[in-house]
């Protein structure tokens, strides 16, 4: 597939909002992952979740710098996309 290295920051969003929201014994997990994701297959979701977990690996371990964040003080909209993400994610596991 075509996608399969290119994910666009909502779809990395909608992936990290599903991962936070559906527990890693629910029943088809990895459908409900792709399903909320949109445009990816599920072997793609499991991809996407080994390359993430292997960069969690090197950051833990050190090996990998943490970026320097800005402050944005004052702007709101990322908080409310996640908001509405996260309804939207609610909404899905309870189907």
């Amino acid at each position: 597939m075509a996608s399969s290295s290119n994910w666009t920051p909502k779809q990395n969003k909608r992936f990290e909002n599903a991962l936070a929201i559906l527990d890693k014994d629910i029943p088809d997990r990895w459908q409900k992952l792709a399903r909320a994701v949109g445009g990816k297959s599920v072997e793609e979701v499991i991809r996407h979740y080994e390359k993430l977990v292997e960069d969690v690996k090197l950051i833990e371990e050190g090996l990998v710098p943490l970026p320097n964040y800005r402050n944005n003080v004052g702007s709101n909209k990322g908080y409310t996309y996640i908001m509405d993400e996260d309804k939207r994610m609610k909404a899905l596991s309870l189907q």
